[in-house]
């Protein structure tokens, strides 16, 4: 099993980093993608998208809107399938679509990603190794504000471009006529109209990032002590990854279910062409309110099993291939030292 050096961060270039969180996420997504298609396919089956509806899709590394279009009958998410379950769905899907319907919708949800991904994870590694440079490099709190930051970063960011991704989407807009429809939205509700839901992302993925961060290193601190080790091997980094993921969606779970509440219910009144709702209804602590009145405490915990099939993995998967690519690109920079 290969080995991965805690001194790694020192080894490694930013170019680097980059490189190995991009293939990390290349992997996550490939492997995650199905999980979701197969569970869109079956939410389709019982309750068939119409026109103007909105769902969430998610490739294991962010979640995207969706907009169902009429118009294009042979949308992946609209064909038909008659499933009794995931295991019978991903078996009917892979012998009469063949197995590349498993990622459908992939390729577009990439194109934000990717660059939100590579921008979390590296500034994750560039504000640690700051941190610990001024507080020393045991102290706990350095993975709390580093991931954190670096979230917060990310989010800001490529906010505004998912929004312009899903109204893009459904409209079918040329690049001038979007241009022309931000303008004229920035023109009429000002600049911080563009990061419209940006709040309630905040809100879930912030804590998320900081008790990832924390568990992250704190499990894997522990696993190298049982395991008498002074490295990190794939498979911490992969047991770790799980479980500290696992953690923080279950905590953060009620800020996932407003998030996707608030998102999906102010793209579908403007698609529907309905009355958008007022700002103070649509607050992140107002829909809690009405999320409770209507299905009680524990509709705040809905679909927790889903997300944790999900999110675990993803967890996983993409810092364990991150860990291993970064140490990848650490043992080649010491041969390339010792032989220039």
């Amino acid at each position: 099993m290969a080995e991965m050096s805690d001194n790694n961060l020192a080894k490694t270039t930013v170019t680097q980093q980059a490189i190995a969180s991009c293939c990390g996420a290349i992997i996550t997504s490939l492997f995650v993608t199905p999980l979701d298609v197969i569970k869109t396919r079956l939410q389709a089956q019982s309750n068939p998208f119409y026109k103007g509806k909105c769902f969430v899709y998610s490739n294991g590394l962010m979640d995207h809107i969706c907009v169902c279009d009429n118009g294009d009958s042979k949308a992946w998410y609209k064909k038909p399938g008659h499933f009794k379950g995931m295991l019978d769905a991903f078996v009917k899907i892979t012998q009469r679509e063949g197995v590349k319907s498993l990622w459908s919708g992939l390729p577009p949800t990439l194109i934000m990603a990717l660059p939100t991904t590579v921008i979390y994870f590296t500034c994750y590694d560039q504000l640690s190794e700051a941190l610990k440079s001024r507080l020393g490099k045991d102290d706990e709190h350095i993975p709390i504000l580093a991931g954190s930051l670096s979230r917060f970063g990310s989010v800001t960011v490529v906010s505004p471009l998912e929004l312009i991704r899903t109204r893009m989407q459904y409209r079918k807009f040329s690049y001038k006529q979007l241009y022309l429809c931000v303008s004229s939205k920035v023109a009429s509700d000002g600049w911080l109209s563009l990061w419209r839901g940006w709040s309630s992302t905040v809100l879930r993925d912030v804590p998320f990032s900081a008790m990832y961060w924390y568990n992250y290193e704190h499990f894997k601190k522990i696993l190298c002590k049982e395991l008498g080790t002074h490295e990190t091997t794939f498979f911490i980094a992969f047991a770790s990854g799980a479980a500290s993921g696992s953690i923080a969606s279950v905590i953060t779970l009620p800020f996932d279910v407003v998030k996707t509440h608030r998102q999906t219910e102010l793209w579908e009144c403007e698609t529907l062409k309905s009355a958008v709702p007022q700002r103070d209804s649509t607050s992140t602590w107002a829909v809690m309110r009405k999320i409770v009145a209507k299905n009680g405490i524990t509709g705040l915990f809905a679909g927790i099993i889903p997300r944790l099939f999900k999110v675990a993995p993803a967890c996983a998967i993409m810092i364990s291939t991150y860990e291993y690519g970064k140490s990848f690109f650490s043992h080649l920079n010491e041969k390339m030292s010792q032989h220039p």
